[in-house]
């Protein structure tokens, strides 16, 4: 596996910034390496601007000057994500992006999306999301990442207010499958919800946001109580 976010060369103390500057000032003081990574490349993908002469399909290389920025698809405390079209081929993704300035004022926050990155690096399965690149700018993390037409399946239950017991059974199937590789991996995802439940172009689930996953070793425990309170079991949120 190639590395992306060197989080590990980054100061882990709290940086003195002052509360009133925003997140691009705050970002400036930050010693970054500038330095750009990307993850492996699926072969499938075709670009002629990113098929140079003797390079590997893991070496090759991309910018944020390589997509057009569409529109926005969702925001959260510490970026947003938005729908992108690769230049050269023309793809459409999801642009997932993160300020470093927020993340590093908590050192958790930091760990957590370094942990998110591996964890889609790793992965490779149907019903979860394809993370396709991941790179950076001095002061922002970009993650690329397949881009979902359907939408999420909260706004399909919402508009249908229930779901049949087939189509129920349909969609629990495949996320049982999503988690049983990620179990398989020693993955713990801790953030089940309709809102990280994508629909593909087909009405398949896809499993994103794993902001909260952990990897664990095996014949130990989780103990953090961690996730979306309104869909949490009761017994964690009473300790």
């Amino acid at each position: 596996m190639s590395a992306v976010f060197e989080f590990d060369d980054l100061p882990s103390h709290k940086p003195e910034i002052p509360e009133e500057e925003d997140d691009t000032a705050k970002a400036r003081d930050l010693p970054l390496d500038e330095k750009l990574y990307e993850v492996p490349l699926d072969e499938s993908f075709i670009s002629s601007s990113l098929t140079t002469t003797n390079l590997s399909i893991s070496q090759r290389k991309v910018t944020l000057d390589d997509f057009e920025i569409l529109k926005l698809l969702g925001r959260g405390a510490y970026g947003k994500v938005m729908m992108c079209r690769h230049k050269e081929s023309n793809q459409l993704y999801a642009m997932k992006v993160l300020k470093k300035a927020s993340l590093f004022l908590h050192a958790k926050n930091a760990e957590h999306t370094k942990a998110e990155r591996q964890i889609l690096e790793e992965v490779r399965h149907p019903f979860i999301v394809q993370l396709f690149y991941a790179f950076q700018t001095n002061d922002r993390l970009y993650l690329i990442l397949q881009y979902a037409t359907g939408g999420e399946l909260f706004t399909h239950m919402a508009a249908e207010r229930m779901f049949s017991e087939d189509v129920a059974r349909f969609y629990l199937a495949e996320l049982l499958l999503a988690l049983e590789h990620l179990h398989a991996l020693g993955i713990v995802y801790r953030d089940l919800k309709p809102e990280n439940c994508l629909l593909d172009e087909a009405g398949h689930v896809l499993l994103t946001d794993f902001g909260l996953s952990k990897v664990s070793i095996e014949g130990s425990r989780t103990n953090t109580v961690c996730g979306t309170a309104e869909y949490m079991a009761p017994d964690p949120l009473s300790i």
